[in-house]
């Protein structure tokens, strides 16, 4: 008897300590993926500032403010990159997660104890869920307003003029129309991010 006591007494404490550092590297996957989105927010704002200034521009060289632009267009594509594998790590981190919560909560004998911790386990898990929809609809607003700047880079390169800036000016309306549904669609990522981060944050509040 003693030694199944033991026994169980170690799974318990094993079982605990496997949900503190699932808990710890979910945290810091959000964490890091909320800043990685927030950057390439960031980015996607500077893209669209530096394509706006080309268009608006009336007079001088336009290679500067084209250049710029592409440079802009690249760094963009590579934080886009960057918070697509940051995502990726998140969801990878929140199903182990969420699975050794689940078994955590399933040994808990007390019925009572163990219905509260379920409803906790629930309510964060529906929070964590919005978090994958929203970076979901995120990702998908983000397609066609990337293509758009791809397209309008590749329509310049070899017509960087006025006639060719002029060609292009439709194109830059529908970007900047895309751009507002992504960033409407970051910013409510963001938001749940934050709700996730204090959800799983250690401190007492």
């Amino acid at each position: 008897m003693k030694k199944q006591l033991c026994i169980l007494i170690g799974l318990a404490t094993l079982l605990a300590t496997a949900a503190q550092a699932s808990q710890e590297q979910l945290a810091r996957s959000i964490k890091d993926a909320r800043a990685e989105t927030s950057r390439t927010d960031a980015q996607l704002k500077a893209t669209l500032e530096a394509l706006n200034a080309l268009t608006k521009q009336t007079q001088g060289d336009l290679k500067p403010a084209y250049n710029t632009y592409c440079a802009e267009v690249a760094k963009t594509e590579s934080a886009a990159g960057w918070t697509k594998t940051r995502v990726q790590w998140m969801a990878s981190d929140g199903r182990q997660y969420f699975q050794s919560w689940q078994s955590t909560v399933n040994s808990i004998a007390n019925e009572s104890l163990r219905k509260k911790a379920q409803k906790r386990l629930d309510a964060v898990k529906v929070s964590y869920d919005k978090v994958e929809a929203s970076l979901k609809v995120a990702s998908e607003k983000f397609a066609p307003f990337l293509s758009d700047l791809g397209d309008i880079q590749k329509a310049l390169s070899t017509d960087v003029t006025a006639g060719g800036v002029k060609a292009i000016k439709s194109t830059v309306k529908s970007a900047n129309w895309n751009h507002q549904f992504v960033s409407k669609a970051v910013n409510a990522a963001l938001k749940e991010m934050d709700k996730m981060e204090k959800a799983l944050s250690s401190e007492a509040k």
